[in-house]
């Protein structure tokens, strides 16, 4: 790369090992397209995307990135980029259609493709089963509220592992179960769209239990496996020290973070939550058990801290966010403290006993532009990766076992409910052209891994 980004602060590089993976990350739905080809059937957000003011600007995934017919180009991004390994993820709708029943070779024969094309490029895939693309055909029989859809993604990573488990090892479950069950079922801001307390709790066991049976179903076809779950989380603080809020937060931790991360770690559901929820959970004998399977590593995505003060008369968990003056934000106004990460971090290696951990997704949306020179001057991302690697590399010296970075996202994609209009990527993508330009944060994290490699070779 021959673009110069300036003298930049220094990194301490050398608190991550030689063997520290350097990544990017997607996801199906955000850069994929192609929706209604080659058998695949629609999913909840195919669904949800239709639904009259739900995303930003009436966008959609139909074309997004185009990536399942430009996937050699991004391929040659990433070699470019310097990275040496990819988290993606597998579109159930794509491999099974109906969600239960025939397996789509022609799905398979896609990922299958973009597997050995990583390979032959020398990156590591790193698979994600289910990035909130449920298979529509599910949620028309109940989709995450009932038990059936946890078997049924079992037999769907089955079938999955089955095809690239003699390639791919690293293996993630899920990701951000909590947007899928909170989000997704309690706020109603993605799909499915639901607005339903009892839903979302439901919702929350099943994707659980989901990862346990799915764990084990990979066990199974893939004994080589390395298995993990990503899990997102905020550092929570009090708005002010008065008991109320100091509750709030407590609430909003076990909310956010805890009710999430006791399972899997063998604690089971908190009790606190539990009762604040006065949702009967659907526990069966030996349930816990599968959920808190053990797991090769675990993977943190981390984009922002909460501030909260006592809400008693708003939603659960009666908790209302406080926004805190003077400190940056980015182009999500989402607070920006890498301090956060770096706690979490700890958190997780302290608290749950986590022996290996990734950085599955960090990054920052900014409104990006292409300058007169054809290039993409982006500071801003540029300062947020830098502060927030920092916050990785103190980490590391305080003993967490972080073994890689995955910055999200490889390229601007499809934001969820906020369409298209903001732009995570390192590579910013021109959607009316599907022209691919490396911004200037692409070519500082590429710097970054270079002077890794230098400094801890031999």
């Amino acid at each position: 790369m021959s673009e110069s980004t300036g003298p930049r602060p220094a990194l301490d590089l050398e608190a991550f090992p030689p063997s520290f993976a350097w990544g990017t990350a997607t996801s199906a739905y955000q850069i994929e397209g192609a929706v209604a080809e080659d058998g695949r059937a629609p999913s909840i957000w195919d669904t949800f995307s239709r639904v009259p003011g739900a995303i930003d600007n009436g966008d959609h995934g139909d074309t997004a990135c185009d990536h399942y017919h430009r996937w050699p180009e991004d391929i040659a991004l990433m070699k470019e980029l310097g990275t040496d390994t990819y988290r993606l993820s597998v579109a159930w709708p794509r491999v099974v259609p109906g969600g239960d029943g025939p397996v789509n070779k022609a799905g398979l024969d896609f990922y299958d493709r973009l597997v050995d094309g990583l390979l032959d490029a020398g990156i590591t895939p790193s698979v994600t089963l289910y990035h909130w693309d449920l298979p529509q055909a599910l949620q028309d029989r109940g989709g995450w509220t009932v038990r059936e859809t946890a078997e049924h993604l079992a037999a769907y990573t089955t079938a999955v592992a089955e095809r690239l488990g003699d390639r791919v090892t690293r293996w993630a479950t899920l990701n951000e179960p909590l947007c899928s069950g909170w989000i997704g079922h309690l706020e109603g801001r993605m799909a499915p769209g639901l607005t339903d307390l009892t839903a979302a709790v439901r919702a929350s066991y099943h994707l659980l239990l989901g990862h346990g049976l799915a764990t084990r179903a990979l066990r199974a076809a893939a004994p080589g496996a390395r298995i993990g779950l990503v899990t997102n989380h905020s550092t929570v603080a009090s708005a002010s020290d008065r008991p109320e809020d100091l509750a709030a937060a407590v609430r909003m931790d076990g909310h956010t973070n805890r009710w999430w991360l006791d399972p899997v770690h063998g604690r089971g559901f908190p009790a606190d939550m539990r009762e604040l929820y006065g949702v009967d959970l659907p526990e069966r004998p030996g349930d816990l058990d599968l959920i808190a399977a053990p797991l090769d590593w675990h993977g943190l995505n981390y984009y922002f801290p909460v501030t909260v003060a006592d809400d008693p008369e708003g939603p659960v968990p009666y908790a209302r966010e406080v926004r805190v003056p003077d400190v940056p934000r980015s182009g999500m106004d989402w607070q920006i403290d890498a301090g956060g990460l770096e706690a979490l971090l700890l958190r997780l290696t302290e608290d749950y006993g986590v022996r290996e951990l990734y950085v599955t997704e960090n990054g920052s949306a900014f409104p990006d532009t292409v300058g007169p020179d054809g290039a993409v001057h982006d500071p801003e991302r540029t300062g947020y990766l830098e502060e927030h690697l920092a916050a990785c590399a103190r980490a590391v010296r305080k003993g967490v076992p972080l073994a890689g970075y995955y910055a999200w996202s490889l390229l601007d994609n499809f934001e969820w409910a906020y369409g298209y209009d903001k732009r995570f990527g390192l590579v910013h993508v021109d959607y009316a052209t599907q022209r691919r330009t490396v911004k200037t944060s692409g070519r500082r994290y590429a710097d970054i891994i270079r002077a890794h490699r230098e400094a801890t070779a031999g």
